[in-house]
């Protein structure tokens, strides 16, 4: 992406699945609003529609995929599936550090395994010694070299435990762009990438978005920071007014039909949101007072009476949800969800299903009853979610392309 922005072309940059990290560094690059593409959320024809829509206006749309490229759940919501939804051609991306003959093994596999749209491949740390070796055996094998980059440790990204540091938090971060596109241009042949990118296919048709015609007040943060565009997109075609505050900065919930506590990194930022009780006052007396509020994730956390960090060190928050959030050291209920309501709430009607996911490594031990959740080709069940009255809170992150329509009303 870096390097083909540095080519002077508007890049469109889209993600597969429902990650919010590896976007941050879509838009850093390409300084455009990177947009996701998940197949268990929408419909075929839903991603058609938007990978149209976000298209627009862009030189060449780059799709980052998820996992390798047939991982999914039982054959399905992986990038292949996405791709062959959108008709997007694939640029295979394998790491070739300690390999050499091997690799034509991996190419060989990735092309018979299934229906696939793969054009060619890039060797990510391979030896440039091997560079012919590897150039012959795509040859052999009917598919295109597209390049490689050499090992360099100059340009490794941090990581944590919900997977890469932010690119805002990277100090570096802009040396390292530049270092990739630099590297880009000279070991990967951008001309045939370029050649590869697919017309936009025609436009799937556009779902039915209901009014809603309400103001919404959307955390916006450091510590909440999780935030589809395409979600932004969906509430301002919804007539939506969108205004935006800081739990960690500001003083109050500014005035609003609705509170959106979006996802993102409380716990890293304990100490400031503890601290800014005139914030977590004016939180807890909106939502005693009944303003209808959505807390995804990290802003469920955040309405918690306590949440402790890594070292167990309890931090008191908005106490607007009984009970403590606690750090468990390794993923929680991970992965996609469907979500039956158990009543009629803010959200949808009893007995309707939504679809959402989660990502978190903390735990609460009051996680709500009000929903029933399933993950898709699994036995079993959890009770969890808050929707009392105008409050729906809780771990799930909700995608509002996919089956949530009726999120953001204000009457239960």
């Amino acid at each position: 992406m870096a390097a083909l922005v540095k080519r002077g072309l508007t890049v469109a940059p889209f993600k597969c699945g429902p990650d919010y990290i590896d976007t941050s560094f879509h838009r850093a690059v390409c300084g455009r609003e990177p947009h996701n593409l998940d197949s268990f959320f929408c419909s075929p024809d839903t991603l058609r529609y938007l990978y149209a829509r976000y298209s627009t206006g862009a030189d060449i749309s780059v799709t980052e995929g998820v996992m390798g490229l047939y991982d999914g759940i039982n054959g399905e919501y992986s990038t292949a599936r996405v791709t062959d939804i959108c008709n997007i051609p694939v640029i295979c991306v394998i790491d070739a550090r300690g390999m050499s003959d091997t690799l034509g093994a991996i190419i060989k596999g990735m092309l018979t395994y299934r229906k696939n749209n793969i054009k060619g491949f890039i060797f990510n740390r391979l030896a440039p010694s091997l560079e012919g070796r590897i150039r012959q055996l795509c040859r052999e094998l009917g598919t295109e070299f597209a390049g490689y980059l050499p090992k360099c440790d100059e340009i490794a990204l941090e990581s944590r435990h919900l997977g890469l540091l932010l690119a805002s938090e990277d100090v570096n971060i802009r040396h390292k762009l530049d270092k990739m596109a630099a590297l880009a241009e000279k070991y990967i042949d951008l001309d045939l990438i370029e050649r590869f990118a697919a017309d936009i296919p025609e436009t799937g048709s556009a779902p039915h978005i209901r009014p809603i015609n309400k103001r919404i007040a959307i955390s916006k943060d450091a510590a909440f920071c999780f935030t589809y565009a395409d979600n932004i997109d969906y509430l301002e075609q919804a007539g939506c007014e969108l205004t935006y505050f800081s739990p960690l900065t500001d003083s109050a919930v500014p005035p609003c039909d609705v509170m959106y506590l979006c996802g993102g990194y409380p716990e890293n930022h304990l100490d400031e949101l503890s601290a800014n009780t005139p914030m977590l006052r004016s939180i807890r007396d909106s939502i005693r007072n009944g303003l209808p509020t959505v807390a995804e994730c990290g802003g469920f956390m955040y309405l918690h009476d306590t949440v402790c960090d890594k070292n167990g060190t309890p931090y008191h928050v908005a106490g607007a949800i009984n009970g403590t959030c606690t750090y468990a050291g390794r993923p929680v209920d991970f992965g996609y969800h469907t979500y039956t309501a158990n009543s009629d709430d803010l959200l949808c009607k009893k007995g309707e299903t939504l679809r959402a996911h989660e990502f978190h490594y903390y735990r609460s031990d009051n996680n709500g009853t009000d929903f029933t959740a399933r993950k898709p080709f699994r036995d079993g069940e959890r009770q969890c979610i808050h929707a009392n009255g105008r409050l729906v809170a809780g771990f799930a992150h909700w995608y509002l392309y996919g089956d949530n329509s009726l999120i953001m009303t204000t009457s239960p």
